[in-house]
């Protein structure tokens, strides 16, 4: 019989349904039940591609003793991190302040009033491997609570005290200086891996925020380390040589067995660092990179309606890895004898393999470039090994929409049409962005997780700033106003809902949550950037495009806020510190008047988009409606352009050569 998970639209708690865990979700009815019964929570937190989270599934929440024991003397709830930002952060302090570590699935149990006492990730159903085991762990906590409950209480309310601590931060009050950027990268230099590229030891996670703030700030010799990284990211098998795509993280020190899942986030953000790499350095690898990536957003998980799927599964029938790695044998079926062994002599796919059961993860080493195939040949064989490869039972997708996951696809379709100039990533950005507004945005108020014709949830901070964000780049793509005014109205509701507007910075939620024991102010920045680096970003940003100070002094606002952090942890604080650098940075505006269609406007376009100029403020209009453009019509229905640094003006020019003189001159 299934349990109240039935009645959930997400598919991670879907995939819980019919548990005989009498799980529920997080809302008020389960809540007031703990309260009522004076019975404890266990809350369980996941995602639908969480591996060991299938895992304890199979092993825990299917086992009916497991159950009987949750059942009899727990209220059981469980909790999308997707879907609720907001509790994970939250009891993932709690477990890391407990633990020392964290991860998923999570496991934490609170007070009925919503306060934590213990927890932890993974657990096994008996000890094992100095593990302590779910059930007699299960067990232990149902006996605390029965005989030291006053006890138990005690320590959650002292736990609970430390959250509070911690979410109040060290706010400052100055602007932090380059002197914390330059902190930073000394960080990096100590902690890059100079033989596989990336910082620190495995398991290895894409770093796009350390690239990125490498690329803009870094010295040659820094440059190096970021394209090393890229480059093994790229070689390594945490790259999807036959489909396109990373997966999220690699296993090893050498980027080559990943953890199978794919999730959106990554592969927006990994896009919008390739595609920068190539304009900084000109190498058609990079450019290549982020097209098979956006290729594969577009191929494998874009809704119909026109948003985009939050994650495919690391496992299919049952076994991690399943659909991504072959055998000789196979690629042979594939390609028939000849070209199934050049590909798998040009791809490192061998005998013995790499993977478990002698299977192995194509990969492009150094070792194997002897075998190299030229890239248009490779190309064909790898398209032809997708299509077999597309029989097999794919892995679970996750088929939810997020509203902020979405803002970081519109800005990886947007700036791909800019660098990379195809068409149908500008399209899919615009069909993106329109879906976004239709379906998530309700009466003034954005909506975060939509799926299957139905949206809800109120959107947080990071949705609000991300998708901001995206639209600004989407409006440097076509420049149409519609998109720069829906930024602006997501940028005062930014201040209106989330702003703290005495110390500085944004609270992930609004205020008058009843569900929530502490409102915190996200400033570390984990695989996606904090809410705050979003928001910062977005308000820097919009403030240049509109002139508006509001949001300029709310984003340096944050900045102030968080400055003792980022001097104390700059890698904590990698995307924060890329806000921080543009802050500094001398604002380069490059405002052109004319239409967007016309033929010397499109040549301009080509000049600007060509360089990596980090920061760069990009407008096309053919009035003086937009603030940039005010007073600097086109002359005649000549194209003009007009470019400022700071609040240093060159005097307009009329050609795309013209332009490039002078982009050129400042870079240099």
């Amino acid at each position: 019989m299934p349990n109240r998970l039935s009645e959930s639209l997400s598919p991670y708690l879907l995939q819980h349904a019919h548990n005989p865990v009498d799980w529920q979700p997080w809302d008020q009815a389960a809540l007031e039940k703990a309260r009522a019964e004076q019975k404890p929570i266990f809350l369980s937190i996941g995602y639908s591609a969480c591996h060991w989270c299938h895992v304890m599934e199979r092993e825990s929440f299917e086992n009916p003793a497991v159950a009987e024991v949750l059942n009899a003397h727990f209220v059981s709830i469980k909790v999308d991190r997707e879907e609720r930002p907001d509790l994970d952060d939250l009891y993932m302090d709690a477990v890391q302040t407990l633990t020392g570590r964290g991860g998923w699935p999570m496991s934490v149990w609170l007070t009925p009033d919503l306060e934590p006492f213990y927890g932890g990730t993974y657990f096994p159903t008996e000890s094992r491997s100095g593990m302590p085991g779910f059930l007699p762990l299960l067990t232990r906590i149902a006996e605390l609570w029965r005989e030291d409950r006053v006890g138990v209480i005690r320590q959650a309310g002292h736990l609970a005290l430390d959250l509070r601590r911690q979410a109040e931060g060290e706010a400052g009050s100055e602007l932090p200086d380059a002197a914390v950027l330059d902190s930073a990268l000394e960080q990096l230099r100590r902690t890059f891996d100079g033989q596989w590229g990336g910082f620190g030891p495995a398991p290895k996670f894409p770093q796009q925020m350390a690239v990125e703030l490498i690329l803009a700030r870094g010295s040659e010799q820094d440059q190096a380390m970021a394209l090393r990284t890229l480059d093994a990211m790229w070689e390594g098998g945490m790259y999807d040589h036959v489909g396109g795509g990373f997966a999220r993280y690699s296993v090893d020190a050498h980027w080559l067995v990943p953890h199978f899942e794919k999730m959106l986030y990554d592969n927006a953000q990994l896009v919008c660092c390739y595609l920068a790499a190539y304009q900084s350095m000109g190498q058609s690898r990079y450019a290549q990179v982020a097209r098979e990536t956006l290729d594969y957003l577009l191929r494998d998980l874009r809704d119909p309606s026109g948003g985009f799927h939050s994650s495919e599964d690391a496992d299919s029938e049952g076994e991690e890895g399943r659909f991504y790695v072959f055998t000789p044998a196979e690629v042979r079926e594939a390609l028939g004898n000849v070209d199934g062994e050049r590909f798998c002599q040009a791809f490192g796919i061998t005998d013995t393999g790499n993977f478990e059961h002698g299977t192995s993860v194509p990969h492009r080493f150094p070792f194997a470039r002897e075998a190299a195939l030229p890239e248009g040949e490779a190309q064909i064989l790898r398209e032809r090994l997708r299509l077999w490869r597309d029989q097999r039972v794919r892995p679970g997708k996750d088929d939810k929409v997020l509203a902020a996951w979405n803002g970081l696809v519109l800005s990886a379709l947007a700036q791909g049409y800019q660098v990379l100039g195809d068409h149908r990533y500008l399209e899919a950005a615009q069909s993106c962005a329109a879906f976004l507004q239709r379906e998530l945005w309700r009466d003034g108020r954005l909506l975060r997780v939509w799926r299957q014709g139905r949206a809800h949830t109120e959107g947080f901070l990071e949705d609000h700033a991300a998708l901001m964000e995206g639209l600004l780049d989407l409006f440097e793509a076509d420049f149409n106003p519609d998109w720069m005014r829906w930024a602006e109205v997501l940028g005062e509701e930014l201040l209106k809902r989330f702003q703290d507007p005495v110390a500085g910075g944004f609270f992930s939620t609004e205020a008058g949550r009843t569900d929530l024991i502490i409102r915190q102010k996200p400033g570390f920045d984990n695989a996606i950037p904090s809410g705050n680096t979003l928001a910062a970003r977005a308000l820097l940003r919009l403030s240049r495009h509109l002139q508006r100070e509001d949001f300029r002094l709310a984003a340096e606002g944050t900045l102030r806020y968080f400055g003792s952090g980022m001097a104390r942890s700059p890698r904590a604080f990698l995307g924060l510190l890329g806000v921080l650098d543009l802050a500094l940075r001398e604002p380069l505006n490059v405002a052109l008047s004319g239409h967007p269609a016309d033929a010397g406007i499109q040549a301009m376009l080509g000049e600007v988009h060509q360089r990596f100029l980090p920061g760069r403020v990009l407008s096309v209009s053919p009035d003086q409606l937009l603030p940039l453009h005010e007073g600097r019509g086109a002359r005649a229905g000549q194209a003009m352009a007009f470019v400022c640094w700071g609040r240093t003006c060159a005097p307009p020019v009329r050609s795309a050569r013209e332009l490039a003189r002078l982009l050129g001159a400042k870079r240099s």
